[in-house]
């Protein structure tokens, strides 16, 4: 083989190199190489990073050019060249490099080697894994618990599908109004729900501070009946900033503070009241509210001039928009929905 490589090298220099890859992985597969090995032949052979990413059984591992392991957390290019396990399967090795008008001859070669490789150390090492049981609510309850010990933790983790031992695992803990809580990988849809709180993405470890931080998440999000600041009914707790802070100082059906209590007595005096307040305090203008609202720029200067003489306080100034934001925010909180 190293012979008629080295003639097909003089003819042809793409062609003597692509029977030298085939030769070096059938080499490796004789040997029994592991996938590190066959991942690191792949980045030393194409001369930029490669990668495998086999999320149905839980592999994921990148190593640079130089033959270092430096695996990392981000999702592949689609613009990489890449090479399926299975035949009409995703991609599942990738070299990262950019596409252009596709992989080399070179380039081809190798992702289809190392990928046969792959496979065969795949299919006799690891079978098929076993089917995650992520909708096992004992489980999910188990991997959100601060006081649950962390190697029962990271058991029932692993027993949900979700990878609780490399650097690149990170999940978010789901709060969903009226169902059970979730844990998503991140990079991944989230449930379909009504309201929702998302929590940061996190270690397995860290989860139940993502729990924590969802279920605060969930209290700002609408459900849509009235509007309200925000206007959405998924939230993400990252997104929140030190807005989340009030979370934990209005109590749900507590005695309202007075600025509350005088935005519940001007709603009460028209049924424009609300939508046309929150008109105000989530859009850039007054005339982009008066759009919001579907009324004349004149109109909605009559209506803030109403609004104002009910609350007791200017709306049209930054301090005062600042005021009625929060003043509706707590509302919200506190379970006016």
């Amino acid at each position: 083989m190293k012979e008629l490589a080295g003639r097909l090298a003089a003819v042809d220099p793409d062609a003597g190199a692509a029977v030298s890859v085939i030769a070096y992985f059938d080499r490796l597969a004789e040997s029994r190489a592991g996938l590190e090995s066959l991942v690191r032949g792949a980045a030393v052979l194409a001369g930029c990073p490669a990668r495998l990413v086999d999320p149905e059984r839980r592999v994921r591992l990148r190593v640079e050019p130089d033959g270092r392991r430096a695996d990392d957390g981000d999702a592949p290019d689609p613009g990489w060249p890449g090479a399926p396990l299975t035949p009409g399967g995703p991609p599942a090795l990738w070299l990262e490099r950019a596409a252009g008008d596709g992989p080399s001859v070179v380039d081809a070669v190798i992702l289809e080697r190392a990928a046969a490789a792959v496979r065969s150390v795949l299919d006799r090492t690891r079978g098929r894994a076993p089917a995650p049981q992520a909708d096992d609510p004992a489980l999910v309850e188990t991997v959100l618990d601060a006081d649950a010990p962390l190697p029962a933790r990271l058991h029932a983790a692993r027993r949900l599908g979700l990878d609780g031992t490399g650097p690149a695992a990170r999940v978010r803990a789901v709060a969903v109004a009226d169902g059970p809580p979730r844990v998503v990988a991140e990079g991944q849809p989230l449930p379909t729900a009504g309201r929702a709180g998302v929590g940061p993405a996190v270690t397995v470890a860290e989860l139940p501070r993502s729990w924590a931080a969802a279920r605060t998440a969930l209290r700002f999000a609408s459900d849509g009946r009235v509007p309200e600041p925000g206007g959405r009914s998924v939230v993400h707790a990252d997104e929140l900033g030190g807005v989340a802070l009030l979370a934990g100082l209005v109590v749900p059906g507590a005695e309202p503070v007075p600025d509350v209590r005088a935005v519940e007595a001007a709603a009460a005096d028209a049924p424009w009241m609300l939508r046309t307040l929150q008109a105000v305090v989530s859009t850039a203008s007054l005339r982009a509210a008066a759009a919001e609202v579907n009324v004349h720029h004149s109109t909605l200067q009559d209506r803030l001039t109403h609004a104002e003489h009910l609350l007791g306080w200017p709306v049209r100034t930054p301090q005062g928009r600042f005021r009625l934001q929060m003043a509706l925010t707590m509302r919200h909180l506190m379970g006016h929905q």
